[in-house]
């Protein structure tokens, strides 16, 4: 066996430290976690400039090396350049690459044909969701192919997903591994406080206010009477966008929007106290937001399909329209015994299957397969399935 430390380069993040979401909270505690174990680590890191002055520039940050990359461009237009700047410079280094996302695996066929190893996180299927132009869903369609054959591992963050990419590649070349989180055991309330709420009296909703989100069934449900306690949506409302005017003429006088809330500790404690948490997401895989619930003892109330019913397990009621969802409301605002229960179903069901460790050591050994060195033991949550590559 090479007595070099593995190498292993994180693509299709905006960067770290997390700043922006699910993936970028997941590639700073795999790169920490596998700093620490001996890896040699870079995240590409994208850097929107006027002009390009510095293509790439290299910075450490707590012995992981951050790939700055610059692009002369934003939106979608600057993912794309990003996401082909990151390959072409992959290409020339002696690394495993993890991709994560296949938004940009038009480009992967380039690094593969550099003779780079390649495991890319499939996250949800992302053609599927209505909010894209056809347009759009057809170039995610034509890039989940293209990741799907040129990838040498594939990663379900769900067994729904692992299910689809079945159509896509034999079985055997997807690990399905979840998303993870943490406990959250205590948290203050100060921050409650300040939006005039009180521990266990409200419910709260984290997600972007999107109609697959079903933030306005969320918003109508809960409006329909007064419940003594509030619903606080989290999320950014932008003016002039239809649907989020629709969300706000729904909402009665005990829903609070105050907007997207990015520090971590507030956001933590408004889980923390809350009587329970509301997910109206009805595509993707394993729901980071809903992890975190999990791990925060909330009983949820979920939209009803496959992705949410596996991940809440027996922590869930479950909605399949704005009846349904304000049943549900009324039972877990009602019943002290339901919400004690579903409770502690919670923190069984996060401890069985979304344990960082876990997951984190999962990646490592897929990782490690890569570059014909020996796993280590695995410590897999339950329903965790990882095949050796064929």
């Amino acid at each position: 066996m090479p007595h070099t430390s593995p190498s292993l380069l994180i693509l299709g993040t905006r960067g770290i430290p997390a700043a922006h979401g699910g993936f970028e909270t997941f590639a700073e505690k795999l790169a920490l976690f596998l700093a620490g174990r001996g890896w040699r680590i870079g995240v590409y890191c994208q850097e929107e400039v006027p002009v390009v002055t510095e293509r790439f520039r290299s910075e450490t940050w707590r012995d992981i090396e951050l790939i700055q990359t610059q692009v002369a461009s934003t939106g979608p237009r600057a993912t794309l350049e990003f996401d082909w700047h990151c390959a072409r410079d992959a290409a020339r280094r002696q690394a495993v690459s993890l991709v994560l996302g296949y938004n940009g695996a038009v480009f992967l066929p380039y690094l593969r044909l550099a003779g780079r190893k390649i495991l890319t996180n499939m996250d949800g299927i992302e053609w599927r969701r209505p909010k894209w132009s056809l347009p759009v869903r057809g170039w995610f369609w034509a890039n989940e192919w293209i990741a799907a054959w040129t990838s040498h591992r594939l990663v379900a963050d769900h067994p729904v997903i692992a299910d689809h990419l079945a159509t896509r590649r034999p079985r055997s070349a997807t690990a399905m591994i979840p998303y993870g989180g943490v406990p959250i055991e205590s948290a203050p309330t100060e921050p409650l406080a300040a939006l005039g709420l009180e521990s266990g009296r409200y419910l709260i909703s984290i997600a972007r206010i999107e109609p697959d989100n079903s933030i306005l069934t969320l918003v109508e449900a809960f409006s329909r009477k007064p419940r003594g306690m509030k619903l606080v949506v989290l999320g950014t409302f932008v003016d002039g966008n239809p649907y989020h005017r629709q969300v706000r003429e729904a909402a009665g006088p005990e829903v609070i929007m105050p907007g997207a809330i990015y520090e971590a500790d507030t956001v933590q404690a408004l889980r923390f106290h809350a009587r329970g948490y509301m997910h109206g997401h009805t595509v993707g895989g394993t729901n980071p937001s809903l992890v975190e619930a999990l791990w925060a003892s909330n009983p949820v109330i979920a939209h009803d399909n496959p992705y949410n019913r596996w991940t809440a397990g027996e922590a869930g009621l479950f909605f399949s329209d704005a009846a349904s969802c304000e049943a549900a409301i009324e039972s877990l605002l009602g019943e002290d015994e339901l919400a004690a229960r579903l409770k502690a179903a919670a923190q069984a069901r996060a401890r069985e299957a979304f344990d960082w460790q876990a997951v984190l050591e999962a990646y490592e050994r897929e990782a490690l397969a890569l570059t014909d060195r020996v796993p280590r033991p695995a410590l897999q949550p339950t329903g965790m399935v990882s095949n050796e590559p064929r």
